[in-house]
């Protein structure tokens, strides 16, 4: 794949496994010993950890929607520049819900091989979404 279809790859895949919450996409969308450098707590390997993560998030914030504000690719590397809201509804990280809309951001540098999503390393503002809900200073 090109680098602008890789780009594209990886719009699709936010738009429809995250946005649409089509959370089994993964099974045709990722590479089944997907590689999660910066993995989520209690995320295992493969697609199945890949699945974890999304499920996690989506458990605390059901409404979240990401916009994919940027992105430049080389190679088989696409690095996006993303944007996300949701409200806080459910249990996150052990933090019971408290009902805060909140607006966070972070970089994404993936991988796609042989047109699949093969690896990720997420960086987000963490401390900032902590901060939003009322549990650090």
């Amino acid at each position: 794949m090109t680098p602008e279809e890789n780009k594209k790859f990886m719009s699709n895949f936010v738009e429809e496994v995250i946005n649409k919450k089509n959370i089994n996409a993964v099974d045709e969308l990722a590479a089944e010993d997907f590689l999660e450098h910066l993995p989520f707590p209690g995320q295992g390997p493969g697609r199945e950890g890949l699945k974890f993560a999304i499920n996690s998030m989506l458990t605390g914030f059901p409404d979240m929607h990401w916009t994919v504000d940027e992105q430049v690719a080389e190679g088989d590397t696409v690095v996006t520049r993303f944007s996300w809201t949701g409200t806080h509804d459910g249990d996150f990280m052990g933090i019971p819900p408290t009902n805060k809309k909140v607006e966070t951001w972070g970089v994404v540098i993936d991988v796609v091989r042989d047109g699949l999503f093969a690896e990720s390393r997420i960086i987000m503002d963490t401390m900032g979404l902590l901060q939003q809900l009322g549990v650090m200073g």
